[in-house]
């Protein structure tokens, strides 16, 4: 199904000279990570301290996330392109996301009238859709990225919310709408993702 991680080669090859730039310079894809996850804590805990009183402050989400999608990029094309993959590189990408994802998310409580379940379960959902996607390794198929509610398509979701936030247009049903129907699609992702990746090992044995 479609999602916006179809666009992420395109991207890659934008962050290419960056990519080899920071290689000469020593940096590897480990440090890139860890920087990308404890950035997006302190981002976090930003917003959620200031939000609420001054909405300007949610612009400093979709700003940071399209950062961090960046970073996540660079990471990935260092490991692989410059001989850097490890196992505890593998943890530390995949646990490193689930815990940033779950802090950014879960500023959306800063969101006035947005009732507090919403944001939990949609924190919840998304590291659920990531563990459905590492997943697919167990059952001898690739790791699964299928759509319609990847990463980089949550990231666009609430960044598009903490900008309107951010510009003025006042909080109400509307986001709480926006959120419940991203829950939903993050069902859809998560039982997508299980499908593909046992179709795939099916076709694989």
């Amino acid at each position: 199904m479609a999602s916006i991680y179809a666009l992420k080669s395109r991207f890659q090859a934008l962050l290419r000279p960056l990519v080899r730039r920071l290689h000469a310079w020593g940096v590897t894809a480990n440090q890139v990570t860890v920087l990308a996850a404890l950035a997006s804590l302190v981002v976090a805990a930003l917003v959620s301290r200031a939000a609420g009183a001054q909405p300007l402050w949610f612009a400093l989400l979709p700003a940071w996330m399209f950062v961090r999608m960046a970073l996540n990029a660079v990471d990935g094309m260092l490991a692989r392109e410059f001989g850097q993959q490890s196992r505890p590189g593998a943890y530390l990408n995949e646990l490193g996301d689930v815990v940033a994802d779950g802090a950014l998310y879960l500023s959306l409580l800063a969101i006035p009238g947005l009732p507090a379940w919403l944001p939990w379960l949609f924190a919840w959902l998304a590291a659920l859709t990531e563990y459905a996607g590492v997943l697919g390794l167990m059952v001898g198929a690739q790791r699964r990225y299928d759509g319609p509610m990847g990463k980089s398509d949550r990231a666009f979701v609430v960044g598009v919310v903490d900008l309107l936030l951010a510009c003025g247009v006042p909080a109400g049903a509307w986001t709480g709408g926006v959120l419940a129907v991203a829950c939903a699609l993050c069902v859809a992702t998560v039982v997508n993702r299980v499908r593909a990746g046992l179709r795939q090992a099916q076709d694989a044995a």
